[in-house]
This record gives structure tokens, C-alpha cells and sequence, in this order.
């Protein structure tokens, strides 16, 4: 017997958090009954649907790194036909993206079915790093640094990047390339941080995630990542259960 909703993710048919959203909206039948109570446990021989369609539990796990172009949704589909991370990827597995990048923001993203790890990478509790480079619309005072590095307040909860580094500071052409690694998910928290100090982000890359990087990657490119490499991501879970026994 599992929870309902890590059969659902490890289906490949979507991320546990998302699972999680669709058996509290009603959307998920168990042998004809819909079931809406969290934490509800069920057999894999059990006929599960979902929105009318039944579920096929998908066992062979999958697992991509892609170098997202902009201009690209990060989603499974997209309602208005926009092209998404998705159809950059030659799979028959139904996959999804591990968090969002926004329409405008490029770099590594990954792509999995594999919703036991798409949870562990995306909660915060597991402290996943993050790094990305901006390029801003003014030239970057140092002032702003330490206000960074101390922390900001974004909707009410302080956000402290793990690192901050300034790469180019152009006071002619008034325009600054600050590299910025952060463990949070937030939407639009890069852009957001710079935004409460009164800059713009023109242009966003993310670097790396976790120790994974784009390498020779060029963009729209992808591969997918090694079976050492997998094991080495689940590592942040048995991490975080050390650091909880402690």
C-alpha cells in the first residue's frame, strides 16, 4: 500500500505536489470512488483515474538536462499552443519539467517522470543550489551588495541568496552582470530580489543546478543525465533525513 499521490507521481503523470493538488480538487477516482482525503493508501492493482482517464503507471524512469532558449514555456502543455520544454525533448514517456524557468529566462532545466525525485529537488526543505547570472539595466551600487547579502524581504518572508558575485560593472554603458545562487523556488525570485533595489533584469541564465551545469550544452540542446549522476540528486534526501535525526 502507497499514498495516493506518490503512485500518482511516480506514473510519470505529473509531480507529487500537483498529484496533491488534483486529489483535493476531486479530479482523482480509486475504483470508481473519488478521493479527495491526502495521505489516502492504495494498491498499484487498484483502478485509478484521473480527470477520466485511467492511470498507467510507468516504471522506467527517465531523466533529462536541457538548456532551455527563451521564448519556451516551462510546462508538460500549454493551453494557448505555445511551444513548451517538453516538445524540445525526442521521448514517448510522458514527462514533465522539475520547476519552472520563466518564458524569458533561459539555461538548465530538468525533466523527469520520476515524481519522488521531482519532490525531493523541488521542496525546499532539501536545500537544492541554484545558480544563475543577470545582466541589469544600470550599474550595480555596492551598497546593493550588502543589502543582498543581508537578505530581502519578498511578500512578506526574507530571502537570502547563498552567494553573490559581481562579473562586469559598466558605468559608462550603465549596465551590470551579477552572478547570484540562491536554494529557494519562488517564482520570479531572482527578478524580484533585483526588482526591491530598484533594478530590472533584462536578461536571466541559469548556471547550474545542484552540481549539474550546461557543460558543451548548446542552447535547445539536451542529453540525459547518468545513472550516477541520479543517485547522486537522491542524496539530497538522505541528507535532509540525517540533518532531521540530528
Amino acid at each position: 500500500m502507497e499514498r495516493l499521490q506518490k503512485i500518482i507521481s511516480n506514473s510519470g503523470y505529473t509531480s507529487r505536489r500537483k498529484a496533491e493538488e488534483l486529489i483535493k480538487s476531486g479530479k482523482v477516482k480509486v475504483n470508481g470512488i473519488i478521493v479527495t482525503e491526502l495521505g489516502t493508501k492504495v494498491n498499484k492493482t487498484d483502478a485509478i483515474e484521473i480527470n477520466g482517464t485511467v492511470l498507467k503507471v510507468e516504471e522506467d524512469k527517465v531523466y533529462y538536462l536541457l538548456n532551455k532558449p527563451s521564448g519556451i514555456i516551462s510546462s508538460s502543455h500549454d493551453n494557448l499552443g505555445r511551444k513548451t520544454v517538453v516538445d524540445l525533448i525526442d521521448t514517448n514517456k510522458r514527462i514533465y519539467p522539475i520547476g519552472r524557468l520563466d518564458y524569458d529566462t533561459t539555461g538548465l532545466i530538468l525533466l523527469t517522470n520520476d515524481g519522488e525525485l521531482a519532490n525531493i529537488l523541488m521542496h525546499p526543505s532539501y536545500g537544492v543550489e541554484k545558480k544563475y547570472v543577470a545582466r541589469l539595466d544600470k550599474y550595480f551600487e555596492i551598497c546593493d551588495l550588502k543589502k543582498l547579502e543581508k537578505g530581502i524581504i519578498i511578500d512578506g518572508r526574507i530571502s537570502v541568496p547563498l552567494k553573490v558575485k559581481v562579473k562586469k560593472n559598466d558605468k559608462v554603458k550603465n549596465y551590470s552582470v551579477i552572478e547570484i545562487t540562491i536554494h529557494e523556488g519562488r517564482n520570479h525570485i531572482i527578478k524580484n530580489l533585483f526588482s526591491e533595489l530598484g533594478y530590472n533584469v533584462l536578461k536571466l541564465n541559469r548556471l547550474e543546478y545542484a552540481f549539474l551545469n550546461l557543460e558543451n550544452l548548446r542552447v535547445g540542446e539536451y542529453r540525459r543525465l547518468t545513472i550516477k549522476e541520479v543517485k547522486k540528486l537522491y542524496e539530497y534526501k538522505r541528507k535532509n533525513t540525517n540533518r532531521k535525526v540530528r
